[in-house]
């Protein structure tokens, strides 16, 4: 998609794979489609950390994000409009859409967290849930570049560790 989603064609993906368009095609019947798998792929190649805290859990997920995600995140900003704009989806629907995702790593670090008794289960909400990684997607979205361990640590430290301690 390095050519921006207007220019994006199953055509220019079969020659780039050096591939016949109809297998394109037949695997993802449309570039919507095809964006969606190619995001799926992206989200499920993080592993979810298990470093015994939810703190270092959560950090090393948005490091983790911040490092490989900052590319994505300049596409996604300029893809955007066209994207949703053709399928019909909202960046919250699109999130859903997509498995084994952030989201899921989340909830595993929530379950651990909770289960080591760190944070108090009543006190979590899906957007405070989904806080943290929204949080690093937005920054970058917005510079373009991969966030400091500085604002990492102020993220978990100051605002979601704070919104879920008793």
């Amino acid at each position: 998609m390095a050519v921006g989603y207007a220019s994006f064609t199953m055509e220019g993906v079969a020659a780039r794979a050096h591939a016949n368009k109809t297998v394109i095609y037949r695997r993802w019947p449309s570039r919507g489609e095809l964006v969606m798998a190619a995001l799926r792929h992206h989200k499920t190649s993080i592993v979810a950390p298990d470093t015994g805290s939810l703190r270092d859990d959560v950090l090393a997920l948005l490091r983790a994000l911040s490092e490989r995600n900052v590319e994505l995140a300049g596409v996604i900003g300029v893809l955007q409009a066209e994207y949703y704009r053709e399928t019909g989806l909202t960046p919250a629907a699109l999130r859903e859409r997509i498995p084994g995702g952030n989201s899921e790593i989340m909830e595993q670090f929530l379950r651990r967290a909770i289960d080591r008794g760190e944070i108090d289960a009543a006190r979590i909400t899906p957007r405070i849930a989904r806080l943290p990684i929204d949080l690093v997607h937005h920054e970058m979205t917005m510079t373009l570049a991969p966030m400091t361990e500085a604002a990492l640590v102020e993220i978990v430290d100051t605002i979601f560790l704070a919104l879920l301690r008793r």
